[in-house]
């Protein structure tokens, strides 16, 4: 298993075996793309609630989606966890799987860009989502459209598809 470099990169959106849409060349590093914030966002209901983990508890049921109007942005109060979409669309074949990672900048103000769920299987076609949390002691405005995180390309050994929930995930149905 490798990961792929800016050469191989650009040659596999070439070939169409990586689908990134919409797709700038100028954000793809030595070895990651770099994907925007969109403006699309789920924000957790205040009220306390017990939340059972047992496979049934979805986001959906505590949150509320909103969409930033354009040239607005979204708050993120210390130890806030809002949920976001890349306003990139990542496609891969079964042959590569891919990381998520937020970048230095953002991180060093308190900015965590995914919590636990870093790992792309192979097979997706959707819009990242985000798990954002401010680990910071002050308050963080996200800024729709600024490059948020990295997304880092890993070969397989053998090929897969990732045939899950959220496979073929949407901005309108997340």
């Amino acid at each position: 298993m490798c990961i792929l470099t800016r050469d191989e990169i650009l040659l596999a959106v070439e070939r169409g075996e990586i689908r990134i849409d919409p797709f700038d060349p100028d954000k793809v590093g030595p070895a990651s793309v770099d994907l925007h914030l969109g403006r699309s966002f789920r924000i957790f209901e205040p009220a306390r609630k017990i939340v059972r983990i047992d496979g049934t508890s979805d986001y959906r049921d505590l949150s509320e989606k909103v969409t930033v109007p354009e040239h607005e942005t979204m708050l993120l109060m210390p130890g806030e966890t809002v949920l976001g979409l890349t306003h990139e669309r990542v496609s891969l074949p079964p042959s590569l799987c891919g990381w998520l990672e937020g970048r230095s900048r953002f991180a060093r103000v308190g900015l965590l860009v995914h919590i636990s769920a870093s790992f792309m299987q192979p097979g997706i076609h959707n819009h990242q989502v985000l798990e954002m949390t401010n680990f910071g002691p002050n308050p963080l405005e996200l800024v729709p459209g600024i490059p948020i995180c990295q997304f880092i390309f890993q070969r397989t050994v053998g090929q897969a598809v990732y045939r899950g929930t959220w496979a073929d995930q949407s901005s309108d149905d997340w």
